[in-house]
């Protein structure tokens, strides 16, 4: 009999689609990595302070897989996790926009859908929990508009303005003026703000607000998986030095922002090809020559990405136990016993070379043959192609409301 959660792992490599299944069976390779990322992690876990992390890795060599194997592990330890893939439409340098898509792409633990909405929905005036985040968003942040909004959101009978309320949170950001009015008809009181809020400058209020709500509500944290950092190195020159400035926010993370782990994955060429070839720092530090703390925060994670650890090679040991596994899992799939020696597996799929994306791809092939046929010729798959980082015109998107 098939075995369907087989199958859907099986599928999931063989289209080299990222999957949090994968993630989940196959975590026994690259063990030092993953150590350093799990000591981060249960620091942050434990002291609910923030943190960031580079890593970087070859084309093809594991780095997606890495961050899945992460995402199925903070989700087992009550995390909340975020995944996104860096580049036009997640663009590092226009933060309001980012928000939304690492809210849009947040799962709580275990669920199989991205979203939060109804722990915001369970909210109600007078609980302890309540209390806590009116408390916080009047106190903690830079201003104050989350405060109205919230308690305006909690008041309101109205379910569309509600909802509006709810989609902010969400990114889809609401002008002042509508909170004004649904606070001052809810409460009878005026909603005094205590500055204007504009996105581009404010939008971390988001961020710490929900890195706060999700510690509060039970959880104990947030990750946030960047996979294809390295699509960085297709933007314009001043998109570039902004989003790293943008980055040392989350890999150097202020005390604002409670429990949040960063994790970026980039490839290991990114410091040649970019970081090197286009002169990063020197184009830094005459885009930002007026602006000290910009060129520092842009300066510090450039040398943060060039001194990221490198994931290292598959030895022949750990290549030999996923070769084993993709086995297994071949033959739960599709209902049969091929029972090849892994060595003997290596030796058929070794014209694919080291790369792990095309090694399991390539061993998914030969099982296919052998299945359908009862032997296996040639696997014709054998290289990726190498990363471009040609630049792209990315517009800028405007900031204020």
């Amino acid at each position: 009999m098939r075995d369907f959660n087989a199958m859907h792992v099986i599928e999931a490599l063989r289209s080299g689609v990222p999957s949090r299944v994968v993630g989940a069976y196959f975590s026994e390779a690259r063990p030092g990595m993953l150590s350093k990322i799990q000591t981060r992690l249960d620091a942050v876990r434990e002291s609910g302070k923030s943190d960031g992390f580079i890593f970087t890795g070859q084309y093809g060599e594991g780095k997606t897989h890495m961050l899945n194997t992460v995402f199925s592990i903070a989700s087992r330890e009550n995390m909340a996790v975020s995944y996104v893939a860096l580049g036009k439409e997640t663009p590092m340098n226009n933060l309001p926009v980012l928000y939304q898509k690492i809210i849009a792409n947040t799962y709580l633990p275990g669920a199989a859908q991205p979203g939060f909405r109804p722990k915001l929905e369970e909210l109600t005036i007078g609980s302890g929990v309540t209390g806590d985040l009116l408390a916080y968003a009047a106190k903690e942040l830079e201003t104050d508009k989350l405060y109205y909004e919230l308690r305006a959101m909690l008041s309101t009978q109205e379910e569309e303005e509600r909802s509006q309320f709810l989609a902010d949170l969400e990114g889809d950001f609401t002008g002042l003026d509508v909170i004004k009015r649904s606070y001052r008809r809810t409460t009878g009181q005026v909603a005094k703000y205590n500055q204007k809020f504009v996105k581009s400058r404010h939008v971390w209020d988001y961020f710490c607000f929900m890195s706060y709500f999700f510690r509060r509500i039970g959880l104990s944290g947030w990750v946030i998986l960047f996979d294809e950092a390295e699509l960085l190195g297709r933007l314009g020159k001043v998109a570039r030095i902004k989003s790293y400035k943008e980055m040392q926010a989350f890999l150097a993370p202020s005390d604002r922002l409670e429990g949040v782990l960063s994790l970026f994955a980039f490839s290991s060429s990114y410091a040649d090809d970019v970081i090197e070839k286009k002169h990063e720092i020197t184009v830094a530090e005459d885009i930002y020559k007026d602006d000290p703390s910009a060129l520092k925060a842009a300066r510090n994670t450039i040398n943060a990405i060039l001194a990221a650890p490198e994931l290292a090679k598959l030895t022949r040991d750990e290549t030999l136990q996923i070769l084993g596994s993709i086995q297994d899992f071949h033959g739960k799939a599709y209902d049969w016993n091929p029972q090849l020696a892994p060595e003997t597996i290596y030796a058929e799929t070794e014209a694919a070379g080291y790369l792990l994306r095309t090694r399991i791809r390539a061993t998914i092939e030969y099982f296919d043959q052998l299945y359908q046929y009862g032997e296996a010729g040639k696997t014709r798959i054998t290289e990726l192609g190498k990363e471009s980082f040609e630049e792209e015109d990315v517009p800028e998107l405007p900031d204020e409301l």
